[in-house]
């Protein structure tokens, strides 16, 4: 028999005043799992019983005086509910289904509210496992796990006659690696993977260590205290990963046109440039390696490293691009770090005629030259009589005007420039300096 008034539900759903808590069991030997389902379903509750065998289904009534009749339903929905026959009072409160048939949605009408439940039997769809095993095929990105056991789906209908499944909440746990920014390491963790339904073959990520895998389950047993699990033998991982990482050496030549500021995304400047890269591996990497090229496709790599620590001392104009590749044992499982761009600017080298050392402290009183990419440098200074007054070796490096620690007289001085770019230009320069604003109260040496 069709019930007329549960047709409201194509339209929108119906939302009780009573409560779920009206319902008891009776009868069972194990705390009834009670779950509230997405409001969507139109149902209030969802019960499972361990077992349903001599358990009764109690409603406990707001209005003593209100009349209460029981319908079930099946997966048809709410609108194919039919009326129970054999609900007895217990009291003037209380009425009972003296055993509570499972799998069946049951709505209780009390005057004009209604509740809405589902009942299940667990022991209809007992998890039992036996055994768990890793799949030998090799895959890099995944480990595929073949479980012995059984476990049918829990279904149940929506007020609609919409099927729904309940989650299982089966958990695999297994430990694998995971990178730290923080420490800069790969650090063991124990993952677990939640799994919503019993399947006999589980797809998991394939950890970067050597690991046992463990089901676990079900929430339903977990919350009987009844929990079972089963363990893999252990697992011998080939998945490989890296984390790499470029640092470049800074300096603080103020005279140095385009600093290094080396970064990830940035790296190189003005020659010469030193690079540490630095590949942080997981346990299955055997073969090991960084490469160069002046692609960035790395269709004609030129070197090759095998090592995790790479210092590189860059001396030549151009582009150049790094990245790491490491396999595991059988070379199947690869991996690739980040590229690395490394732009070497080409050479520069010019030279001021004036300065003023102690006129005024920190402001045009040392001689510098200004450069870019000069990796070779050789710069002598004279009076005007060929007397060496002083001797640079770095392009860095200034005179203060000073000769055997003290300062010499103002006028002309002349320097002598032996330098090589990155680009592999040569530098043969020869000109004057003038010291000009000189105070001629301080102590200085003959001219």
């Amino acid at each position: 028999m069709k019930i007329n008034w549960l047709i409201i539900t194509c339209f929108g759903l119906f939302v009780p005043s009573m409560s779920a808590q009206q319902i008891h069991f009776e009868g069972n030997d194990m705390p009834v799992y009670e779950e509230k389902p997405n409001s969507s379903t139109g149902l209030n509750e969802i019960y499972v019983l361990y077992s349903s065998d001599g358990v009764s289904m109690n409603y406990t009534q707001r209005d003593a005086g209100a009349n209460v009749t029981w319908y079930s339903y099946d997966e048809r929905g709410g609108g194919y509910a039919e009326p129970i026959s054999v609900i007895e009072r217990v009291d003037s409160r209380v009425t009972t289904m003296r055993q509570v048939v499972p799998d069946k949605g049951y709505i209780i009408e009390e005057g004009t509210d209604r509740i809405y439940v589902w009942v299940a039997d667990y022991s209809d769809y007992e998890l039992d496992l036996k055994n768990i095993s890793v799949d030998s095929q090799r895959d890099c990105g995944t480990a595929r796990l073949n479980i012995e056991g059984v476990g049918d789906d829990i279904i149940y209908y929506t007020i609609n006659g919409v099927p729904e499944r309940l989650n299982r909440e089966l958990t695999v746990t297994y430990r694998t690696l995971e990178w730290s920014d923080e420490s800069s390491m790969w650090a063991e963790v124990v993952v677990e993977e939640n799994e919503e339904s019993f399947r006999n073959s589980i797809a998991i990520p394939a950890p970067y260590c050597d690991t046992e895998f463990t089901l676990s389950g079900d929430k339903f047993l977990r919350f009987w205290d009844m929990e079972i699990e089963v363990t893999s033998d252990t697992y011998v991982t080939s998945a490989v990963a890296v984390e790499t990482t470029a640092t470049q050496e800074e300096r603080e030549a103020t005279n140095e046109i385009g600093e290094n500021e080396g970064s990830s995304s940035t790296l190189g400047g003005s020659a010469p440039v030193s690079i540490t890269f630095s590949a942080y591996c997981t346990d299955a990497m055997v073969h090991k390696e960084w490469q160069m090229s002046t692609n960035a496709d790395f269709n004609d790599i030129q070197l090759r490293f095998t090592e995790e620590e790479l210092v590189q001392n860059l001396t030549e104009a151009g582009t150049f691009y790094y990245r790491f590749y490491g396999t595991d044992n059988s070379g199947e499982c690869e991996t690739f770090g980040e590229v690395y761009t490394v732009s070497i600017g080409e050479s520069s080298l010019e030279c001021p005629n004036v300065f003023s050392p102690q006129s005024s402290e920190g402001v045009n009183d040392e001689w510098k030259v200004s450069y870019k990419s000069i990796v070779q440098f050789q710069c002598w200074i004279f009076n005007r009589w060929g007397i060496q007054i002083c001797k640079l070796t770095d392009p860095s490096q200034g005179w203060d005007g000073k000769y055997k620690g003290k300062y010499v007289k103002s006028g002309t001085y002349y320097y002598v420039i032996e330098a090589v770019g990155s680009d592999g230009i040569e530098y043969n320069l020869k000109g004057d300096i003038n010291i000009i604003n000189y105070d001629q109260n301080k102590n200085s040496t003959v001219n």
